[in-house]
Parts: C-alpha cells; sequence; structure tokens
C-alpha cells in the first residue's frame, strides 16, 4: 500500500476532483480552458502552462501518473518537506509547458492540438528520484525486475516512447520535465542545498 504524505495526497485529490470535474460538468468545457493551447492558437492563455498539469485525458491517462506520484513523490516529499517538494514538482510542470510551447513556437508546429496531464512534473519527480537516491533499487511494475533508481527515468521514458502507438503523447514534455529536474537538482547540489529546507 502507498504511503501518502500530506502534499502527495493534497496534489492526487486536486488531480482527480479536477478529472471528475471534466467528465460530470463536461458543458464548462474545463478540458478546453485548462489544457495548454499551441501559443499559434486563437485559445492559448498563459495561465495554462500553471493549469494543463491538473486536467488529464482519459482514465488510463490520470490513473498511471497518479500511481506514479504515489509511487515516488512521498520519499521526495518527506526527504525536502513539503515546502521544498510543491517549489520543484511546480518549478518541473511549468518548465516542461514552456519548453513544450517554445520549441513548437520556434519549429512553426501545429496549432489546433492541447497538451495536458501531470506527466511532465512527474518526470520532473523521476530525474529527482534517480538523482537523489542513485543506488535504491526499485522493482517497477513492468518490467518486474529490480532497478536502480538512477536508470530509471531512462527505462520509463523508454517504455512510454516505445507504447506510444498513437503518437499522443507529448514526449518533448516529459523531456522538458526531465531536464529542468536534472538542472534544479544539479544546482542544488552544487550549493549544497539538495536537502530538506
Amino acid at each position: 500500500m502507498f504511503r501518502l504524505t500530506p502534499l502527495v495526497r493534497n496534489l492526487i485529490i486536486i488531480n482527480v476532483v479536477i478529472f471528475l470535474a471534466q467528465n460530470l460538468l463536461s458543458q464548462l468545457h474545463l478540458t478546453e480552458y485548462l489544457s495548454l493551447w499551441s501559443i499559434h492558437s486563437p485559445y492559448f492563455k498563459p495561465y495554462q502552462f500553471f493549469t494543463y498539469m491538473f486536467v488529464h485525458g482519459g482514465m488510463g491517462h490520470i490513473f498511471f501518473n497518479m500511481i506514479a506520484l504515489a509511487s515516488f513523490a512521498p520519499i521526495l516529499e518527506t526527504y525536502w518537506g513539503e515546502k521544498k517538494f510543491l517549489i520543484y514538482y511546480l518549478a518541473t510542470g511549468l518548465g516542461a509547458g514552456v519548453i513544450y510551447a517554445v520549441v513548437n513556437l520556434l519549429l512553426g508546429s501545429g496549432d489546433g492540438g492541447i497538451m495536458l496531464g501531470a506527466s511532465g512534473a512527474l518526470y520532473g519527480i523521476l530525474m529527482a528520484f534517480g538523482m537523489v537516491f542513485p543506488n535504491m533499487e526499485i522493482t517497477l511494475l513492468f518490467p518486474p525486475i529490480p532497478i536502480k533508481a538512477k536508470y530509471m527515468v531512462f527505462l520509463i521514458g523508454f517504455i512510454t516512447y516505445a507504447l506510444d502507438s498513437s503518437g499522443t503523447v507529448a514526449h518533448l514534455a516529459h523531456f522538458g520535465g526531465a531536464f529542468v529536474g536534472f538542472i534544479i537538482i544539479t544546482i542544488w547540489k552544487s550549493q549544497g542545498r539538495d536537502k530538506g529546507w
């Protein structure tokens, strides 16, 4: 059973409540308002860099994101404390959205699609877990073999990429969250601030 810490529990509750509202109150068009639209789109609003990470595209999407959050985030929250964990979580989520939007803007690609979900922040969590606890052995659900945390983010990234037959997964956001997480942890380590505040 998962041992949820207070902030992780609240993040899961917020995500589930918003997901239920998306589906039960579809007439409010929450998915369209809260998802991150391309900067080219007339529907783009700056607040979407924050809100996109709390909406999800389906039951499988939210289920796997919340399982990942419940699996890895409590250890980081316990190690860092609530404030530092929240700053990190939001920074990697925002960073993933900004990287996704800027690359799409520079490449001039698409103006009708949306990005949504907590995956950018979750890849930041995976990166932090691998950098803070590199030699901790984790047994994943798939494949069910022990793996050191420092290799986990690469394996999960590869599996996610390999299993994306639809082409709808925002791999750039995953990379963005992991990249921003890598930068933050590297800075914190260089300043001796990678432990709790």
